[in-house]
């Protein structure tokens, strides 16, 4: 027997073990156990299995490790199993803290996306996670949330895309994390950048058209267009947690816009 045919022999086994290691809550033993795999079978073998455990499964396991966190999962999760993944974390979150303290989740989900984008040095995985996660509807609500911890910064870095293209430089009013976030996202899939800046800001339809929209210098007045809450932006994702019974699928919206990179 090859030793990919012995590989591939293992992985339902393997798959097996570590979906019931994530519903016992064993997230180190499961990460464990994938060590073991990548010890004797190579990367390979992780990849595989995290590209055909159930999405919810790869959701649990995932919302345990960020950045601060090593993680082989993490690093070899491939874009796809990630990006349908998504669609479950808002079923772990507290109802009570999505209502009390909506911005700690939104942290939380950020070192998660954060840790998972930029696990490796590897920049075509980086643009492919990216325009994976943001091609999905539950994925743009991802994006918001995460612009909506500033939003100020993100309508500055909007504008600065659209004026200056690949030669952005992400100089906002602030030294913001998410804004490099933003930047490589907008690099990865402009319909995906779109699609999250709707989501944040649904009056506008095109990134363009937020050169016209200024935020208020007082931090407390509220800005003179919509502009959807962290707290609003949460519940939506909740709403959009499929049945287990159901499976994520792309969404069918069409592309917008052109090529800001071009």
């Amino acid at each position: 027997m090859s030793d990919k045919a012995s590989n591939n022999a293992n992985l339902p086994a393997l798959r097996e073990q570590v979906s019931e290691l994530v519903l016992a809550g064993s997230l180190q033993h499961a990460e464990e156990a994938f060590s073991k795999a990548a010890d004797e079978h190579g990367d390979y073998a992780v990849a595989e299995v995290l590209s055909t455990l159930p999405p919810q499964v790869t959701a649990l396991h995932l919302a345990g490790f960020d950045g601060s966190k090593t993680s082989l999962a993490t690093m070899l999760v491939p874009p796809k199993a990630w990006a349908d993944s998504l669609a479950y974390l808002a079923a772990t979150w507290p109802d009570n803290m999505i209502e009390d303290d909506p911005e700690r989740i939104a942290e939380g989900l950020f070192n998660h996306v954060h840790g998972v984008v930029y696990a490796t040095e590897d920049e075509e995985r980086r643009h492919d996670l990216l325009a994976e996660a943001s091609a999905t509807d539950h994925g743009a609500t991802v994006f918001a949330i995460l612009w909506s911890l500033a939003p100020k910064e993100i309508m500055e870095v909007a504008g600065e895309i659209n004026l200056k293209g690949r030669y952005v430089t992400g100089q906002t009013s602030s030294d913001s994390d998410i804004i490099p976030l933003a930047i490589d996202l907008a690099r990865a899939s402009e319909d995906g950048w779109e699609r999250s800046l709707i989501e944040l800001f649904p009056e506008f339809r095109h990134s363009n058209e937020m050169a016209e929209a200024e935020f208020p210098d007082d931090p407390d007045e509220d800005p003179s267009f919509q502009q959807r809450t962290t707290r609003d932006l949460l519940y939506r994702l909740r709403k959009q947690v499929p049945s287990v019974r159901t499976m994520p699928r792309r969404s069918t919206r069409k592309s917008i816009g052109s090529d800001i990179f071009s």
